[in-house]
C-alpha cells in the first residue's frame, strides 16, 4: 500500500511535466488509504498490468497512457471534489475505476457537466446500472446479483435461519434488495436485517441480535474494516454462524485482516478463479503479474485487470489524440468484446451494464478456494 500511494504523491507532484509524456490522461479517485485500501490497491496493481502492457508497446496510436491517481480516503465528499479537480483542472479524458456507491454517485455530476465517461468503477451498485447512467459503463456485475446469490445458495444447502447486516448508505440498501430477491425466490424470510453505521458500527448492539435470532448464517453487507471488525466481534461472542460478503472485499488484504477468523468465511466473487490458469484472461493477467515478480493474483487485481483492459480498448477505438466524446462514441459502440475465455463486454446507448457473472469463494488456509 505505501508504494502505491508514494506513485500516487508522485504522480500529483510530477504534474505539471506529464505533458510531455502522457498525452492520453486518465483520473481515478479511490480510498487509497482508509477502510477499504486493501482491496483498491489491489485493483490499482492489477490495472497497472494492463496500462503498463499497453505502454511498452508503444502506447496507443503512439501515446503513452497515464493514470493520475488521487486519494479520497473513502470520503464521499473527497470523492466528489477529487473528481472535479480531475476533470475541471487536470482536463483528463475519463475517469477510471472509482471505489463505492455513493462515492461513485457524488462523480456523476461532473461527468454530465463536462461529458466525461467513469469506466468500470468497483462498485456493483445497481443504481450505476439501470436507468443507464449517460457517462458510467459498468464492467463487473451488479450487488444485488450478488447478494441474491449468497441467500439462494444458503438455501440450497440448507441453511435457513439466515441473518442480514447491511451498512447505512446507498451500497447498503442496493445489496440488502438483492439478498431479499433471493429470500423471496426461496420463499424465505431473513431471521434478522439489522443495521451498521458506515463509519463507526456498534457491534456491541449488532452482534447480540444476530446471536437472539440463532442465526446459522450472516450475509454481512460491509465495507472492508468494518465487515473484519463485525466477524471477529461475532465470533469473540461464540457464534460460529456461517458469514458470507460481497466482492467487495474479495482481496488479499481482506483475508489478512480477518487473520485466524478467516477461516470459512464466503466471499461472493465477480470474475473466474484467479487460480483457474487455463482460463485465457486470468493465464493473461498472471504471465503478466508474473513478468513483475508476483506470482499470484487475487480477486480484486482481477477485477482491475478487467476494467483496464475495457479502458485500452475504448481508447484503441477513439483514435488518435482522444477527445472525451470520441472515447463515449467508442464505449457506446462496444459489442462482444471477450475479456477472455467468452467473458463479454458489450455496451449501447440503452445498457451500460458489462458482464453479468457471480460466483462463490470460501477462504481457507489464507486463500480464496472455490
Amino acid at each position: 500500500m505505501n508504494k502505491m500511494r508514494a506513485l500516487s504523491v508522485a504522480g500529483l507532484l510530477a504534474l505539471a511535466s506529464l505533458g510531455a509524456s502522457a498525452q492520453i490522461l486518465i483520473g481515478q479517485t479511490a480510498g487509497i488509504t482508509g477502510s477499504v485500501a486493501a482491496s483498491v490497491n489491489e485493483t490499482i496493481a492489477g490495472a497497472q498490468l494492463v496500462i503498463d502492457a499497453a505502454n511498452a508497446q508503444g502506447g496507443i496510436h503512439g501515446e503513452k497512457i497515464e493514470v493520475l491517481r488521487m486519494d479520497d480516503g473513502f470520503d464521499v465528499k473527497r470523492a466528489g471534489e477529487n473528481a472535479r479537480v480531475l476533470i475541471e483542472d487536470k482536463k483528463v479524458v475519463a475517469l477510471f475505476m472509482s471505489r463505492g456507491t455513493p462515492h461513485s454517485q457524488a462523480i456523476i455530476p461532473w461527468l454530465d457537466k463536462y461529458g466525461v465517461a467513469l469506466i468500470g468503477p468497483s462498485t456493483g451498485a445497481m443504481v450505476l446500472h439501470k436507468p443507464v447512467q449517460r457517462h458510467v459503463f459498468n464492467v463487473r456485475s451488479s450487488y444485488q446479483r450478488e447478494a441474491e446469490k449468497a441467500v439462494a445458495h444458503l438455501l440450497t444447502i440448507g441453511v435457513n435461519r439466515i441473518a442480514v447486516v447491511h451498512v447505512t448508505d446507498s451500497f447498503g440498501q442496493d445489496a440488502l434488495e438483492g439478498a431479499m430477491a433471493g429470500f423471496d425466490k426461496g420463499k424465505a424470510k431473513p431471521a434478522a436485517i439489522v443495521q451498521a453505521d458506515r463509519d463507526k458500527p456498534d457491534y456491541a448492539a449488532i452482534v447480540p441480535k444476530i446471536t437472539a435470532a440463532e442465526a446459522q448464517a450472516v450475509v454481512w453487507i460491509g465495507s472492508g474494516t468494518a465487515v473484519v471488525e463485525g466477524v471477529k466481534a461475532l465470533r469473540a461472542a461464540g457464534s460460529a454462524a456461517q458469514v458470507v460478503t460481497l466482492s467487495n472485499n474479495a482481496s488479499s488484504g481482506f483475508i489478512k485482516q480477518l487473520g485466524d477468523a478467516s477461516r470459512g468465511v464466503i466471499v461472493t466473487q465477480v470474475f473466474p478463479n484467479e487460480r483457474s490458469i487455463g482460463q485465457p484472461m486470468v493465464k493473461e493477467a498472471l504471465g503478466l503479474a508474473r513478468a513483475k515478480g508476483q506470482n499470484e493474483l487475487s480477486p480484486a487485481a482481477l477485477e482491475g485487470f478487467a476494467s483496464a483492459k475495457v479502458l485500452v480498448e475504448a481508447l484503441r477505438r477513439a483514435g488518435p489524440k482522444p477527445t472525451r466524446a470520441k472515447v463515449i462514441a467508442a464505449l457506446e459502440g462496444l459489442r462482444n468484446f471477450d475479456l477472455g475465455g467468452g467473458l463479454e463486454v458489450s455496451y449501447s446507448p440503452q445498457d451500460h451494464s458489462g458482464i453479468d457473472f457471480a460466483d462463490l469463494s470460501i477462504i481457507s488456509d489464507g486463500r480464496f478456494k472455490r
